[in-house]
């Protein structure tokens, strides 16, 4: 049978329907895959809605659609994931990079006299590559420890920003990294490892590891705001995004480790989720 595309997008949304997952889009799923399948943006569709699909193209289609079916994330589905304008290629051994995180790479650039920027937990490398595909004279170090998601953020960088002054390495956070820098900057895992959230659309296929700290989430956390003193220049600036609850606890962990003008900001959400904080050396010197 011939499809069309717009016939193929009524049938996709219908596919796209998924149990238990309350942020799933339905629409802008189906219109993910189906312009994928076809190598078009999404305007080409509205635009040629009454155009017909190949067999082969109709075939890949519902393939792609009989895999969204068992929830997995379109990102997973289709290897990439746009973040701050650039296609990162995404694997089950990485978190897919989300919208919000956008706003930790804009704080990073706005620092000014920066030279030297850690991107800990970098997982596909989203924030240490766009930093470096905007600002490619800051020398950036990228540091997980997972391997597989080392050897991704690698190829993403080769494939995005060869030329930029970027590492990418394995680093069970600070354990293998030298030196100290202007600004360290962080997406950790804050989640408490029995949280409903765990159970709810793209995060059920996502690592664990990325995810859940101990200690109500904040194991990891504290690990990064107390040992970061030792890597940071005076006036460096440290950023971590977290959960929307954990703002006033990690206010007082980076105020009892040295960090003055300890800030929590909205992400573009409208939820208190990044907190940053200036760190001079002489204010954690008695």
């Amino acid at each position: 049978m011939m499809l069309s595309i717009a016939q193929a997008l009524r049938t996709g949304v219908e596919q796209c329907i998924i149990e238990n997952d309350p942020y799933a889009n339905p629409s802008i799923d189906a219109q993910c895959l189906l312009c994928a399948v076809l190598d078009c943006n999404r305007a080409y569709l509205h635009t040629w809605p009454d155009k017909n699909l190949s067999e082969a193209q109709s075939n890949a289609f519902f393939k792609l659609l009989k895999q969204r079916q068992t929830g997995q994330p379109i990102a997973y589905i289709l290897g990439y994931q746009n973040f701050y304008g650039y296609d990162f290629a995404v694997s089950p051994a990485t978190l897919i990079p989300r919208p919000e995180t956008e706003q930790c790479v804009e704080l990073v650039l706005a620092q000014p006299h920066i030279k030297r920027v850690l991107d800990l937990g970098t997982g596909s490398g989203a924030i240490a590559i766009s930093i470096c595909l905007e600002r490619p004279e800051l020398e950036v170090i990228g540091v997980d420890f997972v391997p597989e998601a080392v050897t991704l953020a690698q190829q993403n960088a080769q494939h995005l920003a060869p030329e930029s002054n970027i590492t990418i390495k394995l680093s069970d956070w600070f354990s293998h990294v030298d030196g100290k820098f202007d600004v360290i900057v962080s997406n950790p895992p804050y989640v408490e490892p029995d949280s409903p959230y765990l159970t709810q659309g793209d995060i059920r296929f996502e690592p664990d590891t990325a995810l859940t700290a101990s200690d109500h989430g904040l194991a990891d956390i504290k690990t990064i705001v107390s040992k970061s003193t030792n890597y940071l220049n005076q006036n460096a600036m440290l950023i971590l995004e977290h959960g929307h609850t954990q703002g006033h606890i990690i206010r007082q962990l980076m105020t009892q480790n040295g960090f003055t003008n300890v800030t929590t900001l909205c992400d573009y959400a409208g939820q208190p989720r990044i907190t940053l904080g200036e760190y001079t050396i002489s204010s954690n010197t008695k």
